[in-house]
C-alpha cells in the first residue's frame, strides 16, 4: 500500500528556514516522480517542487526558486524540502505526492498523496 506522510511544518518568523520531510512506504521512490506541492487558502494547488523519477532532474517553481531545495534519502525513502528565507506568501499546506509517469509540477499528474502539513509565515 502506497504512503506518503509529511512532517516538519510549522510556525517561523519571515526569513527563516523549516525542512519538510515525506517519509513513503510502500513503494520504491526511484520509480517515481516525487513533487512537493502547496495550497493556500482560497488559493489552487500549485507545484512546489519535484524530482523526475530516478531523480535524474529537479525542477522549481519561480516563486520558490534559489530559496527552496529537494533533496532525498534513498535509504530512508525519504523525500526532504529544504526551505530557507521564507515570505508570509509560502504561508500554505504542503504536500507531498507520487507520480508513477510524467510528474513535472502538475498536481494532475500525481497518483498519491500525503496528508499535508501546515507551514505558516508569520511575525
Amino acid at each position: 500500500q502506497v504512503q506518503l506522510v509529511e512532517s516538519g511544518g510549522g510556525l517561523v518568523h519571515p526569513g527563516g528556514s523549516l525542512r519538510l520531510s515525506c517519509a513513503a512506504s510502500g513503494f520504491t521512490l526511484d520509480y517515481y516522480a516525487i513533487g512537493w506541492f502547496r495550497q493556500a487558502p482560497g488559493k489552487e494547488r500549485e507545484g512546489v517542487s519535484c524530482f523526475s523519477s530516478s531523480a535524474i532532474s529537479t525542477y522549481y517553481s519561480d516563486s520558490v526558486k534559489g530559496r527552496f531545495t529537494i533533496s532525498r534519502d534513498n535509504a530512508k525513502n525519504t523525500v526532504y524540502l529544504q526551505m530557507n528565507s521564507l515570505k508570509p506568501e509560502d504561508t500554505a499546506v504542503y504536500y507531498c505526492a507520487a507520480a508513477r509517469g510524467w510528474g513535472y509540477l502538475n498536481p494532475d499528474n500525481y497518483d498519491y498523496w500525503g496528508q499535508g502539513t501546515q507551514v505558516t509565515v508569520s511575525s
